[in-house]
């Protein structure tokens, strides 16, 4: 497992981001070392004398600290100290008996893509993205599974705090948003698995192994990368979808992405990919880049 350092917007607060999850969707909050009895690591974290107070959720650790230290004296220590404890198979939380569950909200957003609709939720729900065409590729997402018992779900898609499902036209959105809705909150307030923590397909899309893929890239690769990550990929994702680099050919100078959620098969996207993406691209890498290619996820 790897710990990554987040800033807040509190000073004096930072959060430790794990790549997985640490709790099943649950969120507790520890002022001392009394309190943290249900938490053998916020226990442990106590014992530095900086620590004022631990929140854990989802897949961070926020700790407040006290002003006799900065965190930039002290927080690569901390990041440390958290990842040896949990690769060292330590408990996070023993009792989830004195846990504050915060309230779940659902709510639908439509996308450009008639066939899809984004679920969003108040919490964080996966660490990377997944996407599910059939019910055999959703067999490491026991929800994704679930959602496609429905006889009107044709394709899931998950990233960070939301899901975005794709309808076969037997059924209308305004006869079946209630129902999706009500189903995947009920499904996350009841802290079910949504995708399994230790399944192949979610190791190899933990930040660990896709920053090994990365490095293996030449440079135009990367670049490109880059560039959809900072430009394209927030775009997209508040349309419910995601774009993917599959490839680049330096002699052709074609880019293939891969359009997962929403983007896939959406009358707007060949628009979006020629209009947006690919005059993007030209612009922004002059002379190395011609065609933009998009296969749907």
């Amino acid at each position: 497992m790897k710990i990554s350092i987040k800033e807040t917007n509190n000073p004096t607060i930072l959060k430790f981001e794990a790549d997985s999850f640490l709790t099943n969707h649950e969120s507790f909050e520890f002022n001392n070392i009394d309190e943290a009895t249900a938490s053998p690591l916020a226990q442990q974290l106590f014992y530095l004398p900086f620590v004022k107070k631990v929140y854990i959720s989802g897949n961070f650790i926020a700790i407040e600290r006290y002003n006799i230290v900065e965190w930039k004296d002290v927080q690569a220590d901390v990041a440390e100290q958290i990842e040896n404890y949990l690769n060292n198979n330590g408990v996070v939380i023993s009792d989830t008996s004195v846990s504050k569950k915060v309230p779940v909200t659902v709510y639908a957003e439509s996308t450009p893509n008639p066939s899809a609709m984004k679920f969003v939720a108040n919490k964080k729900l996966v660490t990377s993205t997944h996407d599910f065409t059939s019910i055999d590729e959703a067999k490491y997402s026991p929800l994704a599974t679930q959602l496609f018992h429905l006889p009107f779900v044709k394709g899931v898609f998950m990233d960070e705090n939301y899901i975005s499902i794709t309808k076969y036209d037997v059924a209308e959105w305004n006869d079946i948003t209630m129902e999706l809705r009500d189903f995947i909150r009920n499904y996350i307030e009841n802290g079910k698995e949504i995708v399994i923590a230790n399944a192949p397909e979610v190791i190899k899309k933990s930040s660990e192994q896709l920053d090994i893929t990365y490095e293996n890239l030449d440079d135009t690769s990367k670049e490109i990368i880059n560039i959809l990550e900072e430009y394209v990929k927030p775009a997209v994702a508040s349309d419910g979808g995601n774009i993917q680099f599959e490839s680049y050919n330096p002699e052709s100078k074609t880019v293939k992405v891969i359009l997962q959620g929403a983007c896939s098969g959406c009358p707007s996207s060949t628009f979006t990919l020629k209009s947006g993406i690919e005059n993007m691209l030209k612009e922004m890498m002059k002379g190395k880049v011609e065609l933009v290619e998009a296969i749907n996820g």
